[in-house]
């Protein structure tokens, strides 16, 4: 019976993503607010080392860049949870993007829009129901007068219903992609498999077709996501409390409650103590 990995983490999600032109452009067309007659019907990739990779920890990188042969230029991000700062990063990145596509005294005139699409694996809009947002900059009393240069646009996965873009086929597929492949037990739905870009993406993200290297990266990679969720769950007001009275009892207690956190999501006693401080003799009596 075959087996699946999650196509959010960083291995599957370049693999699928970031080496599979014809699949970024489905995604990329199923999911941006791309005016009619603009799809993308043809797509490169790009080196995404003139993407300043500033320091918001290892899930904040930009996964792939990519352009159009007409120049229309598209980022795209996996990120696993959000971060108070995630969206200023997004809007720096593709803004760097968009400057960069001129050289010294060319015209603006050749300036083409750029893209960001990111996946979120967090609820960050809790106030609205709606799970992909699309921002661009907009005349603020006429909102159908648009500067077109930069649009980033957000998907909340956890709010994703496919009932409530059931018209949009191929967006339903990408994202139940995303959220469920790796859940299956027994089959993969047939639907993944009747449509040749999702079918190409699932055998994409088979175990079977991973190394026992890039398989250790794979879990390693989901260890650092548990200690970052662990960190950002640890109560606050301890790590405030410690910080701004100088108490070392407020610290030990702040680490305490990440590491019985830790615990609880099945890292072992040394992975927690190389992130908390605590010794693994201390963990194993939490």
């Amino acid at each position: 019976m075959a087996k699946y990995l999650d196509p959010k983490a960083d291995l599957t999600f370049k693999r699928v993503f970031g080496e599979h032109a014809n699949l970024v452009a489905s995604l990329l067309n199923s999911l941006l607010p791309l005016p009619a007659g603009e799809e993308i019907a043809d797509i490169e990739y790009m080196s995404s080392e003139s993407v300043p990779r500033t320091n918001f920890g290892m899930n904040s990188i930009v996964d792939v860049l990519c352009k159009t042969r007409d120049g229309r230029q598209f980022i795209v991000e996996m990120q696993m949870f959000w971060t108070a700062d995630f969206k200023d990063r997004v809007l720096f990145n593709s803004a760097k993007v968009y400057v960069d596509q001129l050289e010294h005294g060319d015209a603006f005139s050749l300036l083409r829009p750029v893209y960001s699409l990111n996946l979120v694996d967090e609820v960050f809009e809790k106030d609205v129901p709606d799970f992909i947002h699309h921002y661009q900059m907009v005349h603020e009393k006429y909102t159908d007068k648009v500067i077109d240069g930069v649009h980033l646009v957000f998907v909340e996965l956890p709010k994703f219903n496919p009932q409530s873009i059931a018209e949009r086929k191929m967006a339903v597929l990408w994202l139940r992609f995303l959220t469920e492949v790796y859940k299956t037990p027994d089959e993969v739905p047939p639907e993944f498999l009747e449509t040749p870009e999702t079918r190409q993406a699932v055998e994409l993200v088979e175990e079977s077709g991973y190394t026992r290297e890039q398989l250790r990266g794979y879990d390693k990679f989901w260890d650092y996501v548990r200690v970052d969720k662990a960190l950002a769950a640890a109560p606050e007001r301890s790590y405030k409390a410690g910080l701004r009275e100088g108490k070392e009892a407020g610290l030990r207690e702040a680490k305490i409650q990440t590491a019985r956190q830790m615990k609880a999501d099945g890292m072992i006693a040394e992975t927690i103590a190389k992130y908390t401080g605590l010794t693994v003799g201390e963990i194993m009596e939490l």
